[in-house]
């Protein structure tokens, strides 16, 4: 499947919905600053294995390099988080290491096999990719999709399928196609650069 540089919104939106069909369900979580990302990252550490993967689903800006760092934070990681756009992978050591893999660049999926990925997610790190859509074949079938969206300038939306791993103050919403889109446009600016 070769995909252009940049997916469409609907197209995002599309393997969004495919994720959230799967789950049944979603937790919710509204942040309203860069740090209360962080922590809700931070929060999701302390519950992670050795060999998780991580989907971050979402548009340029909506906080998933932020996400990144509240991970690398509570994981102990002393070096500076910053997106891996150009690098593609960045390789963070702390209590555990942190594999932070960016796809945006890539034109295609065909792009994403010379990168040694395959090696990455099956080794004992925690892999967070952004842009997952382009790795969509590879990914192992207990990946974790998290899904970032906009509010407004300062608010983001966090969706996490079940297992639980976020704190309880994340509301459970249930899935139901027309229920979910409906909550979702009540505030969401989908076409947010």
């Amino acid at each position: 499947m070769t995909r252009g540089l940049s997916i469409s919104v609907k197209e995002r939106h599309k393997v969004a919905e495919a994720h959230r069909h799967k789950v049944g369900q979603v937790r919710e979580k509204i942040t309203r600053s860069p740090d209360e990302t962080r922590k809700l990252a931070a929060d999701l550490a302390k519950k992670l294995k050795p060999g998780s993967v991580l989907a971050l689903h979402g548009e340029l800006g909506s906080g998933k390099t932020c996400f990144v760092q509240g991970l690398a934070e509570a994981l102990e990681v002393e070096d500076i988080v910053n997106s891996p756009t150009y690098t593609i992978i960045n390789e963070y050591r702390g209590r555990l290491r942190i594999n932070h893999v960016d796809l945006y660049r890539l034109k295609s999926e065909a792009d994403v096999f010379g990168l040694g990925l395959e090696e990455l997610l099956e080794g004992d790190g925690i892999t967070a990719i952004e842009w997952p859509e382009k790795a969509a074949s590879i990914l192992p079938k207990n990946t974790i999709h998290i899904h970032f969206e906009f509010v407004d300038d300062r608010r983001r939306r966090i969706l996490v399928p079940p297992p639980r791993v976020f704190s309880d103050d994340c509301r459970m919403i249930p899935f139901d196609k027309q229920a979910l889109k409906v909550h979702l446009n009540r505030t969401t600016v989908w076409n947010k650069p």
